[in-house]
């Protein structure tokens, strides 16, 4: 199943404060910007690129505020971590736990969620057959996107 930003930023934010609740935490305001600022990235955002947004509003912020935040919605599983860019994205469906597969445009940086349970209790069953236990398995596959690749198609005809 395919997901996508596409709900208003504050019933998002809304959700997420919920979500805290239910697990007995708190978004609290930084928590919550931060998160914002995920969410209304179109792809990816740096801890160096938050920080800098941030102290537009709070030029004090530092960096180890947005990295406890980065920390708290990661493991609270409201962001995911991109390993390979070193870099965060919201998750779009954090109401339901699972393992994320990213698409990653390599030209414009977009970055898609997909959730696919069969996928990724396939690849559970595949690692176990191999005596290996599974802790998270977020996977990102690097490409272009449709309007990076119709872009390509066009320039080319």
């Amino acid at each position: 199943m395919k997901h996508a930003h596409t709900h208003d930023l504050e019933h998002d934010l809304l959700a997420a404060a919920q979500w805290c609740a239910k697990r007995g935490e708190k978004l609290t305001d930084q928590r919550r910007e931060v998160l914002a600022l995920l969410l209304s990235a179109q792809g990816s955002m740096k801890a160096y690129d938050l920080l800098a947004e941030i102290q537009k509003q709070r030029p004090t912020a530092a960096p180890p505020t947005v990295y406890r935040a980065l920390d708290f919605l990661v493991t609270a599983g409201l962001a995911h971590k991109l390993e390979s860019k070193n870099a965060f994205v919201a998750c779009c469906d954090f109401e339901h736990p699972h393992h994320g597969l990213m698409l990653i445009c390599d030209r414009c940086h977009k970055v898609t969620e997909l959730s696919d349970e069969r996928l990724a209790a396939r690849l559970a069953e595949d690692a176990a057959s191999h005596g290996f236990s599974v802790a998270a398995q977020d996977i990102e596959v690097r490409g272009l996107c449709r309007n990076c690749r119709d872009g390509d198609t066009e320039g080319a005809a």
